[in-house]
């Protein structure tokens, strides 16, 4: 059973909610500093907001105007139980909807696993960003 939803947002009425779980797991736990975790572009982009039962914010994601899938977050208590993926797959169909010939994505080293079981294949070599290992992904749309 599915204890959750996932949301389209609009970043100006929905920032605080999306900030709060990115907060929490890119700055308190990953330990991320917060001038690396706050940009310029999240206005522009299309945000997903993953909610509980109760409508409390469990997982985020957003995908930039050029098809670039960022910021998943899913609060630790929540992994595990599918949200990540789905706020993935909202994510790929937006970037679909885009008309873009893909959607790529930064992914940290441990969780290139997950990604590739969505169809995404590793498409760079190893590179450092804010301290976590990365890989560049690319899932081509047919």
């Amino acid at each position: 059973m599915k204890n959750f939803e996932i949301r389209q947002v609009d970043w100006a009425s929905h920032c605080d909610d999306l900030y709060k779980v990115r907060h929490e797991v890119f700055v308190v736990e990953q330990k991320v500093p917060v001038e690396e975790e706050v940009d310029s572009m999240d206005p522009a982009c299309e945000h997903f907001l993953a909610t509980d039962s109760v409508g409390e914010p469990i997982g985020t994601a957003r995908v930039l105007p050029d098809g670039h899938i960022g910021r998943v977050a899913v609060l630790k208590s929540w992994r595990g139980k599918g949200v990540g993926r789905a706020l993935v797959v909202a994510s790929i169909d937006c970037v679909s909807k885009l008309g873009l010939p893909a959607a790529i994505l930064d992914s940290q080293l441990i969780a290139t696993e997950f990604y590739q079981k969505l169809g995404f294949e590793r498409c760079s070599q190893e590179f450092m960003e804010c301290g976590i290992p990365h890989v560049t992904m690319k899932k081509t749309f047919d």
